[in-house]
């Protein structure tokens, strides 16, 4: 009876120490996760060490450790021209330099948010390590902002350096003295910078020599210049309780670096240098040319082994793409094309001359194949026939001509400003005009109307010669559609003629005009720019160009919008060309300013949006509206705080500090 008594109390004993135990803080099975980033013991040179001559730098850490995309996120500067070969393993990082090292510099290597550790992928943060191989350190630092300039899209991993030779041409002549690459929002910051005056620049370089010296990377450049400076300031540091709650702000003072608001527009220049790319006869009725570069003097063909005056020239507005249609179907029917054409091209002296190519284009598809393709298509139709006939159902003893089928562009939603549009896939020769028909119903009445059929007017179709593809249908003096009418559009067969001597079907469609009153308006008045001459530009909300019109006066106005979200953007047309246009380093000449309006359009039917839109007053760091920005900001590395969580699914209060 004694030993069950005493039994019975070492059992209420442990019941009352488990009950305890669980009524405050413990450790859960498995321990609590690791949250502590790695931190630096040690290095060798020891960071911000001066006089230092080794170029081989290893850092120690107090935990195993991962280096990712060494090769993208950690740059040193200044810039080296044989890379640096960086490694990880284990508990330390070890970096080797191969260039020689300069005299008095400071040595930066930015390891980004390159560093965590092995185990939870705990982030060390923006590390940066330095040395000097002078006798001091040099701490300024310069930030900003990359973007294109054509559509203020933050640019991910381009260059950014600075030149304390302020000549122009340094830049093309000599690697840039410090550098750094942009992240995910288009953000630098370049560190380790004496104190002087420097030129910026951003360059995507394309062969790793760190100056621009290749017109078809991506640049960027300011005439301003930038004298690096520092200032004590203070910032508000929040600390989080958990994810809903602040334990407290704090206010820490730190050096604040000037300047870091220097935003760069980077642009591509057009490539002047004309060479030939490619010729092919992709299909057999034609010949394709593709130029690097437009030329207003167009190539001159001359045929060995046909008639060259059967060729009807079509291009676009650039002149860079030809289309060499062949209006004689005995040379399309030749597999072998041979001649000489003279055309425009830039020699080594960057000088345009003329050049002279003897060539032999072969067709991809032979007359015997087609030959071929087409005797089973009749045979084919010959056995569908013949099964009509067993059947006694309809039948042709005649293979139907092929047919010549265009194309009708009619909008979604027409309205009064509408343009229906007529593409054709090959050139048409003869119009018959009276067999174009257009009527409009007035009560049960259907009345004939004038219509004019004609040319595509739009300045980016251009077909020279008689190879015309592309037309539009409009009312005269271009007239506007009634609103809540309805229209019918006929066309007679055979009233369009090929140059194959294909003829069309009839045609017919109808027509509705929707009311003013489905529709909204928006008006810009650009009230600092009623002088400058402005393309305003209408946006979805994915980011595409809906509608866009020139301001007049200082002001843009946009008839017959559907209902819906919008943003704008408009460009200064410095050439009045209706085209947004890129620089040119060498010119001095900047690419086409680009503003974004700074909120979102919300349009409903029957609405007239009016706004007024002063570009000097905008945030010049706020450059294009978050939502219809396609770059986005790196995902940031973080501490899971998965402890928090644990002890919230336990029923237990977290108290980071008393947890190691």
């Amino acid at each position: 009876m004694r030993h069950l008594r005493t039994y019975r109390q070492f059992l209420l004993l442990g019941l009352l120490l488990s009950i305890i135990g669980c009524a405050k803080m413990g450790r859960p099975d498995g321990g609590w996760f690791d949250e502590t980033p790695p931190h630096v013991m040690a290095s060798n040179p020891e960071d911000k060490s001066t006089n230092v001559r080794s170029k081989k730098v290893t850092i120690y850490f107090d935990e195993f450790i991962k280096l990712e995309n060494a090769n993208e996120k950690v740059v040193v500067s200044p810039p080296q021209l044989e890379m640096a070969e960086i490694k990880g393993t284990g508990k330390r990082i070890v970096v080797e330099l191969k260039d020689s090292l300069r005299d008095n510099t400071t040595y930066t290597i930015d390891f980004s948010d390159a560093i965590s550790d092995n185990n939870e992928g705990n982030p060390l943060g923006n590390f940066t390590y330095c040395f000097s191989t002078g006798g001091e350190i040099d701490t300024m630092e310069v930030a900003g902002y990359v973007v294109e300039a054509q559509n203020l899209e933050p640019i991910k991993g381009i260059l950014v350096g600075l030149y304390d030779n302020l000549d122009d041409s340094v830049f093309q002549k000599e690697p840039m003295l410090r550098v750094a690459r942009t992240d995910g929002r288009g953000h630098f910051s370049i560190k380790g910078v004496k104190p002087g005056t420097y030129r910026v620049y951003a360059l995507e370089d394309a062969d790793n020599n760190f100056f621009f010296s290749q017109k078809s990377e991506k640049l960027a450049f300011t005439d301003q210049l930038i004298s690096p400076s520092a200032k004590p300031d203070f910032r508000q540091d929040t600390i989080w309780r958990d994810s809903l709650h602040i334990e407290t702000i704090n206010r820490v003072g730190y050096t604040h670096f000037l300047p870091d608001d220097i935003v760069l527009r980077a642009f591509t220049e057009t490539l002047t240098d004309r060479y030939l790319i490619k010729k092919e006869r992709k299909d057999p009725d034609r010949l394709g040319f593709f130029f690097s570069y437009g030329h207003e003097e167009l190539p001159v063909i001359q045929g060995l082994n046909f008639n060259a005056d059967a060729l009807m020239l079509e291009t676009n507005q650039l002149q860079d793409t030809l289309t060499y249609w062949i209006a004689d179907t005995a040379i399309v029917n030749q597999d072998t094309l041979r001649f000489i054409a003279q055309y425009h091209i830039t020699d080594t002296l960057g000088n345009l001359i003329q050049h002279v190519d003897t060539s032999e284009i072969v067709s991809k598809s032979s007359h015997a194949r087609r030959m071929k393709e087409q005797a089973k298509e009749e045979e084919k139709w010959r056995k569908q026939q013949e099964k009509k006939k067993k059947k006694g159902q309809p039948y042709d003893s005649i293979m139907p001509v092929k047919e010549l089928t265009p194309k009708l562009v009619v909008p979604g939603d027409m309205i009064p400003t509408s343009v229906l549009r007529m593409e054709f896939p090959t050139p048409v020769r003869d119009i018959n005009y009276e067999g174009i028909h257009l009527f409009v119903k007035n009560d049960t009445v259907w009345d004939p109307i004038d219509v004019v059929f004609e040319r595509d007017r739009r300045p980016f179709i251009s077909s020279y010669g008689e190879a015309q593809r592309f037309f539009e249908i409009h009312l005269p003096n271009d007239s506007l559609w009634a609103e809540q009418s309805d229209y019918s559009l006929e066309i007679d067969s055979a009233v369009f003629r090929d140059i194959y001597g294909f003829v069309n079907k009839k045609i017919k469609k109808g027509l509705r005009v929707k009311s003013k009153d489905e529709f909204t308006s928006i008006t810009f008045h650009l009230d600092n720019l009623a002088d400058s001459s402005c393309v305003v530009q209408l946006l979805s909300g994915s980011d595409k160009v809906v509608a866009e019109v020139k301001a007049q006066k200082g002001v843009a106005s946009f008839e017959y919008i559907k209902p819906g979200e919008y943003y704008a953007q408009l460009f200064i047309d410095s050439n009045d060309n209706g085209l947004w246009d890129t620089g040119n380093y060498a010119a001095g000449r900047q690419a086409e300013r680009v503003f974004f309006y700074p909120e979102k359009l919300e349009c409903k039917a029957k609405w007239e949006v009016d706004k007024h839109w002063n570009t000097s007053r905008i945030d010049p760091l706020r450059l294009k509206p978050s939502a219809i920005t396609k770059q986005k900001p790196d995902k940031e590395k973080k501490i899971r705080q998965r402890n928090m969580e644990r002890a919230r699914k336990m029923g237990l209060e977290y108290i980071p500090q008393v947890i190691n």
